[in-house]
């Protein structure tokens, strides 16, 4: 990372930033093209690792990616806030970006399924115990990119006191 003092490493530091967020942006290769498509997400860590539930149509183009291109990039950012300035080059913004690649793996199994879409609801509605029927959990596509690796970066107001 170009700018090391604005990394973030404190893993604990990570997981708040992602789980305030709700959005997720996967990149995929496409036969020389870039197909970028924001999802609503839920994480998972177990210790070093950690792993991103989304769900979608089982058609289309992100459907079709996962199973033929499953090494994709994500990103997720936040926290934007415009810092003002007399002169156009002195502004700046604040924000907080995660940043990394992982290998996407369609899930198949039902009571996969379940597990990851309780992952994802849980993290977008802050609720838990959701019910899918037999005929939604086939009709749906859930993805899991299980994380390889993950940067984070941040640049924070920076205040100077004087008195």
């Amino acid at each position: 990372m170009r700018r090391a003092d604005r990394e973030i490493t404190d893993i604990s530091a990570i997981d708040d930033f992602l789980s305030r967020e709700r959005i997720l942006r996967v990149a995929f290769h496409d036969a020389g093209d870039i197909y970028i498509v924001p999802v609503n997400y839920g994480y998972v860590r177990n210790g070093d690792s950690c792993t991103f539930c989304f769900h979608g149509a089982c058609a289309g183009r992100k459907y079709e990616l996962a199973k033929s291109s499953p090494t994709v990039g994500f990103e997720a950012d936040g926290g934007f806030r415009l810092l003002e300035s007399e002169k156009a080059c002195g502004y700046s913004a604040c924000y907080m970006s995660v940043i990394g690649t992982g290998r996407l793996t369609l899930i198949e199994g039902e009571a996969e399924k379940r597990a990851a879409l309780d992952c994802l609801m849980e993290h977008q509605t802050g609720r838990s115990g959701w019910e899918y029927s037999p005929e939604q959990l086939a009709q749906t596509a859930v993805f899991c990119i299980k994380v390889y690796k993950v940067t984070c970066k941040a640049k924070q107001e920076v205040k100077i006191c004087t008195t």
